[in-house]
């Protein structure tokens, strides 16, 4: 700890306390260091705290990710959790080690529970690409045909193909059998993309309801009870029949799933448990004498259990009591499932969807998804040159050097690579040069891991985090070692961010002139109606959205002021200890107002123009803040001779940075004339 660089300090405050808020109250400590964080700002706290400070933030960021059943019963890790303060060198030693013994155990205690017949476990493409995408960019425009694609489309289903064989590969080799089942990665399915699972001999495969809901044109609206119109249809296995092949389909209970997902862990255990079984119970009670009800229950892994008390541990073992109770409920392998429902319905196609909102406009169709897609293809495209240059027949890549590259040892439990072998042939039946199949390995490597579906989860308005700057920086990276491993110089445009591409706005110009109080209050929905609005698709607090802090802002004039408002984001400004918004508004010239915030309350107001500040503001510009920000401006402060408009903008800063701006493409135009209801 003592040995941090800057750099290094400034990372771990950076990343040590992007968990959840559980546990940092877990550990008095901890909460405390972030307290002085927020409260002190990165750069003082990187420069000032104490080697024990940085010690205990290692250690305690690390415990955070440790399972109740470790902290509570792993003698090494409770008696580190028990002491919560004041760690050593030898106990962040200690832990370290802990943490390698028990990811070392993870791999083979699943195959255990599989060779026993305890769980079945699935498997995903290699590096979770979205198939149907591979296979064909343009088949997003089934789901949504206004969806935005790349242009030419992206097809490469021998990618597509690919990601499936190494990952049955690498499972057979790690589990010691192939996996029957398929989770397409995010539920994503298209006839395409499944013709090839079913080549390959997978058995079945899960999705979302949605997807058979879009398949058969038919709702799954519910009742009060939460039983879905057309249950039947839900509650059944169906069989998916391609091209002389067959594999079976599991179509998730979004409403039960859900239930599991986010509203079970404000419960209390048993009562939870009790009302997942009533439901389950409640479904197979509806459906007629005779008939098996297979409901599917499907979210992932990762994102549920924090938030329950002890991970949900409590939570799941009532439910498996009831379950073990009830003589008519059966808990399930997909497999087992499928055995155990005969004469399951046919399908002649699937509808091309992922299981979110039955589409896949989270991966394609924004701006920045469409210039990710563009940039891959155009990378794919270089390393097939590159293929073709060589004189190669089929991809040299193969199947059997995928493998050998990644090879994992399991009774080590650390990943290492070794050398591709491959068995290449030039298209004139002579030997390839071993060095060109090695550059050519290292490239395709790049381009099946750029293909994976989280870089672009990243990218346009759906979702963002802390770490964008380097999902996006990681992803041009893949491509860029594409060219790099071919010997060829990488474009320019790698090294231009993407998530950096404009976030759009919309903009609604004044529809009447204004009379508004300043009090920082909403104190009439009248006051702002009639009101100029710029307001963009962000969301505040999301789950997995990004945090913005402004909202949108209001604007208008009445026959001597100009009156803004900006809504912020409530739970995100709360969150700030100080802030100040600048608004800059250009006429003849420059002017800057800057309202500076301290503990939620306006503390001073400061007028700029053409870079001199005013000694009594007051005379020109009122302000209010509370649940909004209000301001007006006396028409007198500018010279307006001339002007046929205003340019605004509106930003947010704090601790000396700026946080977030709008408008997010530039300064906004306000369009003078009483015409446009503004100053002549």
């Amino acid at each position: 700890a003592a040995s941090l660089t800057l750099e290094q300090r400034k990372a771990a405050l950076e990343r040590a306390f992007q968990v959840n808020d559980l546990f940092l109250q877990r550990w008095p400590r901890f909460g405390e260091l972030r307290s002085r964080l927020n409260s002190s700002g990165v750069e003082a706290c990187a420069a000032h705290w104490s080697a024990g400070d940085w010690r205990d933030l290692q250690v305690l960021s690390q415990l955070a990710w440790m399972d109740e059943e470790y902290l509570q019963k792993d003698p090494a890790v409770r008696g580190l959790s028990d002491k919560g303060s004041g760690f050593s060198e030898d106990d962040k030693a200690l832990l370290l080690d802990k943490q390698h013994e028990l990811l070392a155990a993870v791999l083979p205690e699943y195959r255990l529970a599989a060779a026993r017949g305890q769980i079945e476990i699935s498997t995903t493409p290699y590096y979770h690409p979205i198939l149907p995408l591979l296979c064909d960019s343009d088949i997003a425009s089934v789901a949504n045909p206004h969806t935005t694609k790349p242009v030419p489309a992206f097809r490469h289903p021998e990618d597509a193909r690919e990601q499936l064989v190494r990952a049955v590969a690498y499972h057979e080799r790690v589990f010691g059998q192939k996996p029957a089942g398929l989770w397409p990665s995010e539920g994503s399915v298209s006839d395409q993309a499944l013709e090839i699972a079913m080549e390959l001999g997978f058995k079945w495969f899960a999705t979302d309801e949605g997807v058979l809901g879009r398949t058969k044109s038919i709702g799954f609206w519910r009742d009060a009870s939460g039983y879905p119109e057309n249950g039947a249809e839900l509650y059944t296995p169906w069989r998916l029949r391609r091209n002389g092949r067959e594999m079976s389909g599991f179509f998730r209970d979004h409403y039960i799933s859900d239930l599991a997902g986010f509203v079970y862990s404000r419960m209390g255990a048993q009562a939870a448990a009790d009302d997942l079984h009533r439901r389950i119970r409640s479904i197979g009670e509806r459906e007629p004498r005779g008939r098996t009800a297979t409901v599917s229950m499907i979210l992932d892994g990762e994102n549920a259990w924090e938030y329950y008390p002890e991970n949900g541990r409590e939570f799941l073992r009532e439910f498996y009591r009831c379950i073990e109770k009830d003589p008519e409920i059966f808990a399930y392998t997909m497999s087992e499932a499928m055995e155990a429902a005969p004469g399951q319905p046919v399908l002649e196609g699937i509808f091309p969807a992922s299981w979110i909102n039955a589409n896949f406009d989270v991966w394609i169709g924004h701006g920045e998804d469409v210039r990710a897609w563009d940039l891959l293809r155009d990378a794919r495209d270089a390393y097939q040159r590159a293929v073709q240059r060589a004189g190669l027949k089929g991809n040299p890549a193969s199947t059997a050097a995928a493998i050998e590259q990644k090879h994992t040892s399991l009774d080590e439990g650390r990943v290492g690579t070794e050398t591709a072998k491959t068995g290449a042939a030039r298209g004139d039946g002579g030997a390839a040069d071993p060095a060109v199949i090695a550059q050519l390995n290292r490239a395709f490597e790049s381009v099946l891991a750029a293909e994976g579906s989280d870089w672009c989860w990243w990218y346009g308005p759906e979702h963002g985090s802390q770490n964008d700057a380097d999902f996006d920086a990681l992803y041009r990276k893949h491509l860029s070692e594409i060219y790099r491993a071919l010997g060829e110089p990488a474009p320019d445009a790698l090294a231009r961010p993407i998530k950096k591409a404009p976030e759009r706005g919309q903009n609604i110009p004044p529809q009447a002139f204004l009379d508004v109080r300043i009090t920082g209050n909403e104190s009439s929905y009248f006051e702002w109606l009639g009101a100029g609005l710029y307001t963009t698709s962000r969301q505040g607090g999301a789950m997995h959205g990004r945090l913005y802090v402004l909202a949108e802002f209001l604007y208008g004039f009445s026959k001597d002021r100009l009156f803004l408002r900006v809504d912020p984001f409530s739970e995100a400004v709360e969150s700030m200890r100080e802030f100040q918004l600048r608004v800059t508004i250009w006429g003849s010239k420059e002017t800057r107002i800057t309202l500076r915030v301290e503990n939620r309350k306006l503390t001073g107001v400061i007028v700029e123009r053409a870079g001199i500040c005013l000694l009594d503001p007051s005379q020109f510009v009122e302000a209010a803040y509370d649940k909004i920000i209000e301001l007006s401006i006396a028409r007198g402060f500018f010279d307006l001779s001339g002007r046929r408009e205003l340019l605004l903008s509106v930003a947010l800063w704090s601790g000396g940075l700026p946080v977030d701006v709008l408008p997010v493409e530039g300064m906004l135009s306000v369009t003078l004339g009483e015409e446009s209801f503004a100053w002549g």
